[in-house]
């Protein structure tokens, strides 16, 4: 590493858009501290996109981070680096999980989960509507929420009851302002959790992507394509992934839509569709800042002439890349779902692009059309600047979302 002061990123995350110009200032890649780490935070898109598509950069911590068995005891995102999936795989081991689960996001079955997909946004908003006029809704909470549990549910077979535990847990993997105890007993609990859906599932097993993990990990044996850590780790990705970032996209597109009402005029007038809404926030307010963690494999110089040593980790600063002026102009800042260049690296880029964009992207451009189309005077309750980031550098949502659906009646008062 450099002798390059790190800058100590915010683990409360309560102003991420400062700490982009900050990167920024600092160059297309800078040391940066991570709860105690120190990483090369890279935050230019076009050096992010080259390194997350070369060989000599992996996700796998054991193999290629010195500092992986002194870091994790103590280190509370120790999980994002230990856990064994597809996540924190490389070469051939990432290959070989990667085809275990992309067949649940073929294009046939993203295809088939439209009408359901659908389906949950109308009943989420029934509930709503039932509500009286002027009410406040926290729509993170009512709409946000229920519908990528939901589906991310029936994906993996989950009942109503064990959704709503897990979610818990899950929440707090993405939290960064737990101490190392806290996280590794959270750790533990959701482990816990899984362990129990495992038993359950291998005792009655149903039509849904759990059982046939399990399934793919029991007959194939101890030395087949499956190992118990990867069937534990593969099913923490795909529930804390399948909702997680979604909840937050959502969120943002939602906050955006009602703080510029210009750009829903955009899409009543057909100048822009529901999914450049959905490209545009993905871009403007990635789900997810900063993701760790990958590392070198080898030296690998940089274009101003630093060198991100062999072992050195690597943090991925989607935001900070998704609105960088270079790419995107000097109003890069600015939500515009009628921008002519929308790219960005919100699912990732290269190998580890998410299985589950398709979905997302279904999910999210649904909720929104059903909601505006059923609640077209929809209102923040608050003012946009009194909205709360969530207290964690990796996810990026707020802690609530209120929202007046529906005007107060004449003579009427607002429900709280």
């Amino acid at each position: 590493m450099t002798e390059e002061q790190p800058l100590v990123l915010d683990p409360t995350g309560s102003d991420h858009h400062a700490e982009h110009r900050a990167l920024y200032a600092r160059g297309a890649a800078t040391p940066v501290d991570i709860l105690g780490v120190t990483a090369w935070s890279v935050s230019d898109p076009d050096l992010l996109k080259q390194l997350l598509t070369r060989a000599s950069v992996s996700k796998d911590a054991r193999a290629h981070w010195p500092a992986f068995a002194a870091t994790v005891p103590t280190w509370p995102l120790a999980l994002w680096v230990a856990v064994d999936n597809m996540f924190t795989a490389y070469g051939g081991d990432h290959r070989r999980l990667r085809r275990l689960i992309a067949p649940a996001f073929s294009a046939r079955r993203i295809a088939a989960l439209t009408p359901v997909v659908e389906t949950l946004v109308t009943g989420i908003l029934d509930e709503l509507a039932a509500l009286p006029a002027g009410d406040v809704v926290d729509l993170r909470e009512r709409l946000a929420y229920p519908l990528p549990i939901a589906v991310i549910g029936r994906m993996m077979g989950l009942s109503a009851a064990r959704s709503s535990g897990l979610r818990t847990v899950v929440d707090r993997v993405f939290a960064t302002t737990l101490s190392a105890e806290e996280a590794t007993a959270n750790t533990a609990a959701l482990y816990g959790l899984f362990d129990e859906l495992i038993a359950e599932k291998r005792a009655s097993p149903g039509d849904d992507m759990t059982s046939l993990l399990i399934a793919t990990r029991d007959e194939e044996g101890d030395g087949g394509c499956l190992t118990d850590a990867e069937l534990r780790g593969t099913l923490v990705l795909m529930i804390s992934a399948g909702y997680e970032t979604t909840v937050n996209v959502i969120d943002h597109a939602v906050t955006s839509l009602l703080t510029e009402p210009a750009q829903l005029a955009h899409v009543d007038s057909g100048r822009c569709g529901w999914d450049d809404v959905v490209e545009e926030t993905l871009r403007h307010e990635s789900a997810i800042k900063h993701l760790p963690m990958r590392f070198a494999v080898q030296d690998i110089p940089l274009p101003d002439g630093r060198t991100i040593r062999a072992g050195e980790a690597i943090l991925a600063s989607y935001a900070a890349a998704n609105r960088h002026p270079d790419r995107h102009g000097a109003d890069a800042d600015r939500f515009d779902a009628t921008r002519t260049t929308k790219d960005h690296l919100a699912f990732g880029h290269g190998v580890h692009f998410c299985l589950g964009a398709p979905l997302a992207r279904l999910e999210v451009a649904a909720a929104l059309r059903q909601l505006f189309t059923r609640f077209p005077d929809a209102r923040l309750a608050v003012p946009a600047e009194e909205l709360r980031p969530l207290p964690t550098l990796i996810s990026n949502g707020h802690t609530s979302l209120p929202v007046r659906l529906r005007p107060v009646p004449a003579g009427g008062r607002a429900g709280t």
